[in-house]
C-alpha cells in the first residue's frame, strides 16, 4: 500500500526515513514524502512520531550536512564529527528540520521505558533491529496500526499495515 491509499481521518505513524526523504529531498521518494507531510499539516491525517524517531531524524540529517559539507562518505563523516566537535557546532540544517517538526501538526510521543523492555521482546520475536522494535512497541502501546515507512522489514509484524511512498 502507498501513502495514496491513506484515507482522510487516518492516524498513523511515521518512521523517521519519511522525514529524512523529505527534509533531504529524497530524488524518487523525496515528492510523495512532502506530500504526506502536507496532509498531515493540512489534518487530513493525524500524524505521529515518537522521541526516539526524532533522535533518529536528527542523527541522520547530521550526517548528511556535514557529508554535503566535508564531501566526504556517510561511513567516514561520522568519526571525523568525533574527532572534530567544531565541525559538529557547525552544523544547522538538522536544527532547524526539528525545529520544523516541533512547531508542525505532527503529534510527539514520548517513550515509557517499559517500552524499551517490550521492543527487546519484540525484537527476539521478529528479528527487528531495537529502533525498529521500539517503534513497533510505540505503536502497539498506543494502538496504532498504520505505519507510514519505506522498510519492508515492518511487513512481517502481524497487525501492523504499512504504507510506503508511491
Amino acid at each position: 500500500m502507498t501513502f495514496a491509499d491513506l484515507l482522510k481521518g487516518d492516524s498513523l505513524f511515521l518512521d523517521a526515513k519519511i522525514l529524512v526523504y523529505h527534509f533531504e529531498p529524497h530524488p524518487t521518494l523525496g515528492p510523495s514524502c512532502t506530500h504526506l507531510l502536507a496532509r498531515i499539516e493540512a489534518q487530513e491525517l493525524i500524524g505521529l512520531v515518537s522521541t526516539h524517531i526524532l533522535t533518529e531524524v536528527a542523527h541522520r540529517l547530521m550526517m548528511i550536512e556535514a557529508s554535503r559539507m566535508q564531501g566526504s562518505t556517510s561511513a567516514k563523516i561520522k568519526q571525523r564529527l568525533l574527532r572534530n566537535p567544531a565541525m559538529a557546532q557547525q552544523l544547522r540544517q538538522f536544527r532547524t528540520a526539528l525545529e520544523e517538526i516541533l512547531q508542525g501538526r505532527l503529534q510527539i510521543l514520548t517513550i515509557d521505558p517499559t517500552l524499551i523492555i517490550e521492543a527487546a521482546k519484540i525484537s527476539q520475536q521478529s528479528g527487528l533491529l531495537s529502533n525498529d522494535a521500539l517503534l513497533i512497541a510505540v505503536m502497539q502501546a498506543h494502538r496504532l496500526t498504520k505505519l507510514a515507512s519505506n522498510d519492508t522489514d515492518f511487513d512481517r509484524i502481524t497487525g501492523i499495515s504499512r504504507y510506503g511512498p508511491a
